[in-house]
């Protein structure tokens, strides 16, 4: 293999790595003559026609992310039965490399290489892609510090294949996330768990959860409860632990929402030496106190200096109007001063509208009235955070120094409905809350599906609809006719297409025997359902076995005895 040249363009040279579903050589590519790797699929899984599409449709969507924390795809394709991916050759180590010889490592670094996988997630993810498999062993780190997260093509072919090859398990079962585990709705927050594992096991040498089988490890990623890291190692930040505690809840909702929100978190860890240069953690909440107890004091200076100069002002109009009521006292102007409102005791309320509760604060202030936070509601015209609605309302007359009650927006009442559809039941409606909806009426009907996974939703996902609207669904009972797919065994062996018919939950029907030129003897030349379409398991499948090449006629001039040979009495079995 090591000379073989693929598509007369990529030289192989020598083997650099070697995975349960491909192997990774290092090769040349002699159009650009530059040095390259390239991943080949394994014989086992080319037979799988699913699997082969799979491979190949993900691998070119990773082909169209550039970003310098990803490993770099530059083509794909394929020659007779081998099936590649060519990629940037990366002078470096796996990160499980690294884990097995500095664990535990400096949170410095740890810090350093989980906000560079993170980066490369936020970029996939905004491209509609999620790895599905972030481990040590898909994070390389080059020589220069560089991280690089690869396999973004297989990820999502070995979750398919995973689905659809029965008891086989593929993948890291180390780093799953309870969803996962479960077989339930995947999403970005499922590579953002992976990655809190990663960084656990680079805080602490070792993963989470471990077991004889990868059933006892799935079961626990589900189950149970994850030891903090601190107390394994001394010496891990509170901060950074608060961290990966919360990238690997076991409810998605719990999680970052994005890979973007854990940037921001892990940006916001700094570090504070104190004078007997002992590092201290400061976190994100004690930074955010901070900056509050600051806007909070310099608001405070600014309502100070304006009531000073109010008061000034003040002074000097109840002078002024003392004078206009003397005089208008003086010429009997009762009415005059009472139209002016000099004996009243309210006042307009002032427009909050639009600020936010500390702004609102001041301004209520500098009229002399005082603020109550209401609820927080949604609100079309207003943003997040502003006050959208107020009692008394702007320009209504108010008892001086009374109070205002201000109401908070929540943001646009408009959403768009979310996909529900192959969640489990139980998942939906704390899901929904995440986007502002309710869960409706559930409708059980009948289906193979297994029991309590969403079938249909109503409205559908993409629907315009205002929050706080209710989403219905029907969910499966688990008692319909188990569909089965149909495998494909043309050009397998009689025993092996047996076997394979069996292990999909058919049954084999009538075996024929033909005579094929194509196909050696004792191999599949025909089955009676198209392959990897649907069929009621328990059906029979028909197929037509290979007898070998039709002997040929041998006349009357060729023979002096006129007897016939062994190969011309021949007739196809059964």
């Amino acid at each position: 293999m090591s000379s073989r040249l693929l598509s007369g363009r990529y030289e192989l040279l020598e083997k650099i790595g070697d995975g349960g579903m491909a192997v990774v050589y290092k090769g040349k590519d002699r159009l650009l003559n530059r040095f390259i790797a390239i991943k080949i699929l394994r014989p086992e899984f080319t037979k799988d026609a699913t699997f082969v599409e799979n491979f190949k449709r993900e691998s070119q969507a990773a082909a169209g992310l550039t970003h310098p924390n990803i490993v770099g795809v530059y083509d794909v394709g394929r020659e007779g039965n081998i099936n590649y991916i060519v990629m940037e050759l990366i002078e470096g180590r796996t990160l499980n490399d690294i884990i097995e010889d500095e664990a535990p490592m400096d949170y410095r670094k740890v810090i350093d290489i989980s906000k560079q996988v993170a980066s490369a997630l936020k970029v996939a993810h905004k491209n509609k892609i999620i790895h599905r498999d972030v481990k040590p062993h898909n994070i390389m780190i080059t020589n220069d510090g560089i991280v690089k997260l690869a396999d973004f093509g297989i990820a999502r072919a070995v979750n398919d294949a995973t689905l659809s090859t029965g008891s086989k398990i593929v993948g890291s079962v180390h780093y799953f996330s309870p969803e996962q585990a479960r077989g339930n709705y995947v999403d970005e927050r499922s590579d953002i768990y992976s990655l809190g594992i990663v960084m656990y096991e680079m805080l602490t040498g070792k993963v989470p959860f471990d077991g004889e089988n990868p059933v006892t490890v799935a079961l626990k990623h589900i189950n149970e409860e994850i030891t903090p890291p601190s107390e394994l190692v001394a010496g891990i930040p509170p901060a950074l632990e608060r961290c990966v505690m919360k990238a690997t809840s076991k409810y998605q909702t719990n999680r970052y929402s994005s890979a973007e929100e854990m940037i921001e978190e892990l940006d916001n860890i700094s570090f504070v030496t104190d004078v007997a240069g002992t590092s201290v953690f400061a976190s994100t909440d004690v930074i955010e106190k901070n900056r509050k107890r600051k806007a909070a004091e310099e608001a405070e200076e600014e309502a100070a200096a304006s009531r000073k100069k109010k008061k000034k002002k003040k002074g000097k109009r109840n002078a002024i109007i003392a004078a206009v009521i003397i005089l208008l006292l003086a010429a009997g102007g009762w009415f005059t001063a009472w139209k002016m409102g000099v004996f009243s005791s309210t006042k307009p309320a002032p427009d909050l509208r639009g600020l936010s509760i500390e702004e609102a604060t001041a301004k209520a202030a500098e009229e002399g009235f005082s603020i109550k936070q209401g609820k927080d509601i949604y609100s079309n015209d207003y943003p997040e955070g502003k006050v959208c609605t107020q009692d008394p309302e702007p320009g209504q007359e108010t008892p001086k120094e009374g109070t205002i009650t201000v109401h908070i927006s929540k943001g646009s009442k408009e959403g768009v409905v979310p996909n529900v559809v192959g969640m489990k039941q139980e998942d939906v409606e704390e899901y929904l809350k995440e986007y502002g909806y309710l869960l409706g009426n559930v409708k059980m009907v009948t289906d193979p599906a297994e029991e309590g996974t969403v079938l249909a939703q109503d409205p559908e996902r993409g629907t315009p609809l205002d929050k706080e609207s209710k989403i219905n669904i029907e969910v499966s009972d688990g008692k319909g006719t188990e569909k089965g797919t149909v495998p494909s065994v043309t050009g397998l062996s009689l025993e092996d297409a047996k076997k394979r018919i069996k292990e999909e939950g058919f049954r084999v029907g009538r075996v024929d025997y033909d005579w094929d030129n194509s196909i050696d003897k004792g191999y599949v030349i025909y089955q009676q359902y198209q392959a990897n379409s649907l069929l009621d398991k328990g059906t029979s499948i028909d197929i037509q076995v290979s007898s070998g090449p039709e002997p040929v006629p041998v006349t009357p001039e060729e023979t002096d005895t006129g007897e016939q040979t062994e190969e011309q009495t021949e007739t196809p079995e059964g």
